[in-house]
């Protein structure tokens, strides 16, 4: 099944998709999507419109703190995010592009040399590579490699997420992010809506049960994942929304919600205290001098002590945050809180009913009684 659906997603966006407007679902983050950091903007202001014409990521998947980074893009596209990365990190950072569609690879380097005289560097930190998710090893990315890796909207199209996810882990340094935004299911999808090519190249066939994202990612040793942000998916063709069920409207619907969340966790290393801490934030990250908003349950202003659980304390000790916070351990040892507490502060479909009806810069999921969303068991 895997080469066939890579030969699916191939054609669907190397062939029938030329332009954005193709796509006939929207994943973007709209209203429930954070504002977009000044760097950001002014960078995406330099990017060739041709590359942002042939762009079809969902969210915004550009994390904090990234100058001097080596950044890994899945799922690379026309290469748009990685020039608006190739501005945030640097001269002395260095990002890489990886997609598997020929002509994708091929737009994306068309322009090096122009980003790279736009942005002023003396040579081009960006490179793009042809590859499959699944097996980073055979396009040469090494082990223990990056200090950040993201996505958008790309592991839904994956046949096999554990293996993206897997490939993830091995290619991340201690302390390294996995930031990335994607599409998921309020259950899990079907093996009939799975077989659609259609279905699966807008990202629903293949969307994974939010549920089984946390699972995956613990399971591999990552942390527990933190929920940035998330919106509801709205889908404009109406066989797309007989088959999966998004109105009823005949006995084969199935009754699936979508929604695009965007995650980040951490590879830490294995040798780490376990102790609560009581953080601080130092202001120091452009962009985000008065207040960092980590994720959609974590807000840090500048010079105000927070508690955190022990895992929290760990990814801002060993991550390259760590500069930007000082630490004080805690004299209890615990086991992270994220293993034990339940999960609904990690549920997409809470967060952009939240999002939806209350558009803040920082917005807390509502409390774990409430529904899941359409079609949630």
């Amino acid at each position: 099944m895997d080469s066939a659906v890579h030969d699916n997603v191939k054609k669907y966006y190397g062939k029938r998709l030329q332009k954005s407007e193709d796509l006939q679902s929207n994943a973007s983050c709209s209203r429930g999507c954070r504002p977009m950091p000044d760097s950001a903007r002014e960078a995406l202001k330099l990017v060739h419109p041709d590359v942002c014409a042939r762009y079809f990521g969902c969210g915004l998947v550009v994390p904090e703190s990234l100058e001097g980074c080596k950044v890994l893009d899945l799922g690379s596209g026309s290469g748009r995010d990685c020039y608006i990365l190739s501005k945030l990190v640097g001269q002395t950072g260095h990002v890489t592009g990886v997609d598997m569609t020929s002509e994708m690879i091929l737009t994306s380097r068309k322009y090096l040399q122009y980003h790279q005289e736009k942005f002023g560097y003396e040579k081009a930190n960006t490179v793009f590579v042809q590859g499959y998710l699944e097996s980073l090893g055979e396009a040469g990315i090494q082990s223990d490699c990056c200090d950040v890796l993201i996505s958008n909207c790309v592991i839904c199209l994956c046949p096999d997420k554990r293996a993206v996810l897997q490939e993830a882990h091995r290619i991340l340094k201690d302390g390294g992010e996995f930031y990335f935004s994607d599409m998921y299911a309020s259950k899990a999808v079907p093996e009939s809506l799975k077989q659609d090519p259609v279905v699966w190249g807008e990202g629903m066939g293949g969307a994974l049960y939010w549920k089984d994202l946390i699972s995956v990612v613990k399971e591999l040793g990552f942390s527990t994942p933190y929920l940035v942000t998330a919106s509801k998916i709205l889908v404009h063709n109406s066989e797309i929304l007989k088959k999966t069920g998004m109105f009823m409207s005949d006995s084969t619907a199935w009754d699936i919600a979508y929604a695009s969340g965007t995650y980040r966790f951490f590879k830490l290393p294995k040798s780490r205290t376990n102790k609560k801490a009581v953080v601080t934030y130092r202001g120091t990250i452009p962009d985000y001098a008065e207040q960092l908003d980590f994720d959609a349950l974590h807000v840090f202003k500048k010079g105000e002590a927070v508690s955190v659980d022990a895992e929290m304390a760990a990814v801002l000790q060993c991550s390259r945050f760590a500069p930007h916070f000082t630490v004080q351990s805690s004299d209890n040892t615990s086991a992270s809180e994220g293993e034990t507490q339940q999960y609904c502060h990690l549920n997409p479909f809470l967060l952009a009913d939240r999002l939806g009806t209350s558009v803040q810069k920082s917005s807390k999921p509502g409390p774990c009684d409430k529904k899941e969303g359409a079609g949630a068991p």
